[in-house]
């Protein structure tokens, strides 16, 4: 992955807080990142097509759920980008408020069902 892509991808705000968000908890079903950030699905999903489409994120699924995470191959600079990233803005807005929603879902995936 080359920087030029990375940062593209980093450029949008809703990119950009779909992946806070997986670099703070991992792995996330799309229901729960359309909770957390208060966005309708197809925006989420079209986003995070982009972000897999670049090479930042891959996916996988599970019944009928698609869950989405960081991709392991991440070169080590684009992970610590993400990680001072999530470092500094983890009480502002609007990652704060995101995190929060999330921590509040009912029926999170692991739990019997994504709402």
């Amino acid at each position: 992955m080359d920087a030029n892509t990375f940062f593209r991808a980093l450029g949008d705000g809703t990119r950009l807080r779909c992946l806070l968000l997986l670099a703070a908890a991992g792995e996330l079903c799309v229901c729960e990142l359309t909770c957390a950030l208060a966005v309708t699905q197809p925006k989420v999903s079209r986003h995070l097509a982009l972000l897999r489409e670049a090479g930042v994120v891959r996916d996988r699924r599970a019944g009928l759920w698609v869950h989405y995470r960081i991709r392991e191959d991440l070169p080590e600079w684009a992970q610590q980008v993400l990680q001072i990233t999530l470092a500094g803005v983890t009480r502002r807005e609007p990652f704060a408020r995101d995190r929060a929603r999330l921590a509040r879902m009912p029926n999170r995936p692991g739990a019997p069902r994504c709402a």
